[in-house]
């Protein structure tokens, strides 16, 4: 009877050890303990942290990420200005396109209240531009210079005759405000196929 108590004591203060045990390593790591009733206790094996040497490369740091960041808005900047930059010179281009359609349309305006060749033929010359250069379009720079003392501007009429002499087609360009000796360059483009070969001559020119 005394040797079945002590053996009961014994198998008690075992599993108030195996408690103890289990509740210090708890606090390191999960593990699992038991008693099976025998004094025998399991427990799982505890895990361990991973070998870093393994790995390849850094984390990215705080200061990284904001570098990036700060690249990337670089980058959408320089894209916006150029986008930018591509707008204006559009914008130009088609702002000088209107500025010579409103000086052929003045010229003819004007033109149309001259009788003869009007004032100004002599400060008028026409210049033939390669076709090479024009991409097969026939096309003349139209000189103009102002051989007065005083401000002026031009219109001119440009016309292209056939080997005949008959006038096939005309245009018209002007010059706005020259001062004093001052001269323009606008173009006179022809819409006609570059062959048959056709003449060109200064029919009228305005100042006024």
């Amino acid at each position: 009877m005394r040797t079945g108590m002590a053996s009961a004591g014994a198998r008690s203060r075992r599993g108030a050890a195996v408690l103890a045990v289990c509740a210090v390593l708890a606090g390191g790591a999960l593990v699992s303990c038991g008693d099976d009733g025998d004094g025998s206790t399991a427990s799982s094996p505890t895990p361990t942290a991973p070998d870093t040497s393994r790995f390849s490369g850094e984390p990215p740091s705080a200061m990284a990420s904001e570098a990036e960041s700060r690249k990337a808005e670089a980058r959408a900047s320089v894209s916006a200005a150029e986008s930018s930059a591509s707008v204006a010179a559009s914008s130009f281009a088609a702002s000088v396109s209107a500025d010579t359609e409103r000086a052929r349309a003045e010229a003819e305006k004007r033109l149309k209240q001259v009788d003869g060749r009007g004032n100004a033929t002599g400060d008028v010359s026409l210049t033939g531009l390669p076709l090479s250069e024009t991409s097969n379009v026939r096309a003349l720079t139209v000189n103009i210079t102002n051989s007065t003392d005083k401000t002026a501007s031009y219109a001119v009429q440009v016309d292209f005759s056939d080997a005949d002499g008959k006038v096939v087609e005309t245009r018209f360009v002007g010059a706005q405000d020259l001062a004093p000796g001052e001269k323009a360059h606008p173009l006179a483009i022809s819409r006609k196929p570059p062959q048959p070969q056709l003449t060109a001559k200064v029919a009228k020119a305005q100042r006024y």
